[in-house]
């Protein structure tokens, strides 16, 4: 893990509600502009949130070592048997259950306060968001935990090789059981533009640039340059999207607390059934931390992307997706908080094994 944490790290929370700010009132005041700029789209996808997006998860894909796979010892095999099954096996079905239990059933047909298509569009954008693990942000959250770094490394490395094979089929499957129509040759074509390429695309080109320049440059010189560009990207993004949606989330601040309830509630219990499997199978608070914050976190970058390609900018799938993206990072910091207070309940007196203490990754965030 890094050494200490950049600016962006520390005020993290700040520079989130600013461009949120920023975005909101230049999507009043220059209504227009955000017009033409959500109209700039080819085949469903909006170009200027496509290169943004594109600049976020390249920079997050070229830093992952995939070599590091290959120096799993028995605990991280636990500890990433947790945040497999987690993410995959319950994570996607307890977001469609309690998105889908909250907006369509009680706050749609029960109350009357959603109207029934717009909840489902709710429920999609809920989907969406569940079946992606967080990737760049967990080595955020780890940090802050004094998580393990080589399985923090491990646990993003897997899972974005899993994404590739595992996010359309359950995206398709639930939403397919929520009767939600979805177009499953965009939601590929979605995925391997915002997943498959820049995977590809940073695996090749840190091959290359290891091998013609070597690790030290890679680490001193790349990486900063990579972070900057992808912070960039975060920023502009968020400002981008909340032009497009300010007026929504202003006009609508009922139907925002709407989304987020179900959303909250996933969050915490994701988290909580990572945490205590952890606890149960006596796994290092260092690994069991990462192990849990993985699942309880969004790769809201890929969820935005598909959710824009699927049901267009102004639908309230995309809404549901930036309300995640709204809310993500204040639960994160509560979880780290939560975790840190607890971590006593994980001292075993030593009977644990020391797995991947000590190893520097020049991987993650700086």
């Amino acid at each position: 893990m890094p050494e200490g944490m950049g600016t962006f790290e520390k005020y993290l929370s700040l520079w989130v509600a600013l461009c949120i700010i920023a975005g909101t009132v230049l999507g009043y005041v220059a209504n227009d502009v955000a017009v033409a700029l959500a109209n700039v789209s080819v085949a469903n996808v909006n170009i200027p949130i496509a290169v943004l997006i594109w600049a976020m998860i390249y920079p997050m894909m070229v830093k992952i070592d995939f070599s590091a796979i290959g120096k799993i010892k028995r605990e991280l095999i636990k500890g990433l048997t947790v945040t497999w099954v987690v993410n995959w096996l319950i994570k996607p079905f307890t977001m469609f259950a309690i998105s889908y239990s909250f907006l369509a059933l009680l706050f749609s047909n029960g109350l009357g306060l959603i109207q029934h298509d717009l909840a489902m569009q709710y429920v999609a954008g809920a989907i969406l968001l569940g079946a992606a693990p967080c990737t760049a942000m967990v080595f955020v959250w780890s940090y802050l935990a004094d998580g393990d770094p080589l399985y923090t490394l491990i646990q993003v490395a897997t899972n974005d090789l899993i994404i590739l094979f595992a996010y359309v089929p359950i995206v398709a499957f639930l939403m397919g059981v929520s009767s939600i129509p979805v177009p499953y040759d965009t939601l590929l074509v979605s995925v391997v533009m915002f997943v498959v390429i820049p995977l590809t695309a940073g695996y090749l080109s840190r091959r290359y640039i290891l091998r013609t320049k070597g690790e030290d440059w890679f680490s001193r010189r790349f990486v900063p340059y990579l972070n900057r560009a992808s912070m960039t990207g975060l920023l502009l993004t968020l400002i981008l999207l909340f032009m497009y949606q300010g007026r929504i989330l202003i006009n609508n601040p009922v139907g925002i607390g709407l989304i987020a309830l179900p959303l909250t509630i996933q969050t915490y219990l994701i988290f909580g059934i990572s945490y205590a499997w952890s606890r149960a199978w006596r796994l290092r608070f260092e690994v069991a931390a990462p192990a849990s914050f993985i699942g309880a976190s969004n790769f809201f970058e890929l969820a935005v992307a598909v959710a824009i390609s699927l049901f267009g900018l102004e639908s309230g799938a995309v809404l549901a997706t930036v309300v995640g993206v709204l809310e993500e990072v204040p639960i994160m910091l509560s979880l780290v908080y939560i975790a840190k207070k607890t971590r006593h309940y994980f001292n075993f007196g030593g009977e644990v094994e020391d797995a991947g203490r000590g190893i520097r990754v020049t991987t993650s965030i700086r």
